[in-house]
């Protein structure tokens, strides 16, 4: 969930409203003439004690512009707070690797584990959306991919539509650069319908079966309604225990491919993604 960097209030309410993520924007939700005073307001925002063991990122400004370096020094006496740091218009993988050389330093500054800070590259133009592979294969520091929607529509002279046809091909190769390059599966944008929860539905379900791992919210509202959709359902969770419970019994008997009663096709690509289901259900 994005929360603005230079609103302590709302951003402590964003932490403890249950998102997996909380992410504070030093970039588009803070107006340039703010963008000092924002860092300030981050680091009172990370030294409160609640704040203590959330999974919390910072939104830096992109690296081309002339906040960035200011906004990861800043950060620096944070950084044992933070989990990761989102660095936005990404267009190259130099640019990631600008990031991680300046944290390397910032670790050892402040005496943080190295490599400990993880990064979330968002693909917010054409240009970045091609170089999606380079990109998720520049650091190891690099967790995942982020598809900026709005940014990229506008990029392309096209309109956002909850189903998403029109960033179809986007999704799509942001998918393809994760898996390659042996990274999480990327996370999708917010949806912009912020009391839309039909829209938002629909556009969450879209980004889960491209291969999305997740997805962004702006508001309280849209979190139920994306959780839910991710989350596994009681008939996928029943799915995958039947699915992994065939598979034991067969396996026992050296067969590895079969087919269950009810038609459904098993071998080890499948009861993985069963054993996946479980996972992500906690079950």
């Amino acid at each position: 969930m994005f929360a603005s960097a230079n609103d302590p209030e709302r951003s402590l309410k964003a932490i403890a409203i249950g998102a997996s993520a909380v992410c504070l924007d030093l970039e588009d939700a803070v107006a340039k003439s703010e963008k000092a005073n924002a860092r300030g307001v981050v680091a009172a925002t990370l030294a409160d004690p609640s704040v203590e063991g959330a999974n919390v990122h910072v939104r830096v400004n992109g690296v081309a512009t002339e906040f960035c370096d200011d906004d990861l020094t800043a950060l620096g006496p944070s950084l044992p707070r933070l989990s990761g740091i989102l660095v936005p218009m990404v267009e190259s993988a130099d640019e990631v690797r600008h990031v991680a050389t300046r944290l390397d330093a910032l670790e050892a500054e402040h005496g943080v584990d190295a490599g400990s800070i993880r990064l979330i590259a968002i693909a917010e133009t054409a240009k970045g959306v091609l170089q999606a592979a380079d990109v998720a294969a520049s650091t190891p520091r690099l967790r995942t991919l982020l598809l900026g929607p709005a940014d990229l529509s506008h990029d392309l002279g096209v309109e956002l539509t909850a189903d998403g046809y029109e960033l179809f091909a986007a999704r799509t190769q942001l998918v393809l650069a994760a898996r390659a390059a042996g990274i999480e599966g990327p996370i999708d944008g917010p949806f912009l319908g912020l009391k839309d929860d039909e829209g938002t539905r629909t556009s969450a379900q879209w980004a889960k079966r491209l291969g999305f791992q997740g997805k962004m919210v702006l508001h309280p509202q849209q979190l139920p309604v994306v959780a839910g959709v991710f989350a596994p359902s009681a008939d996928e969770v029943a799915w995958a225990e039947a699915v992994v419970a065939a598979f034991a019994e067969h396996e026992a008997k050296g067969i590895s491919a079969f087919k269950m009663d009810d038609g459904t096709f098993v071998d080890y690509p499948v009861v993985d993604r069963a054993r996946a289901v479980l996972r992500d259900a906690g079950a």
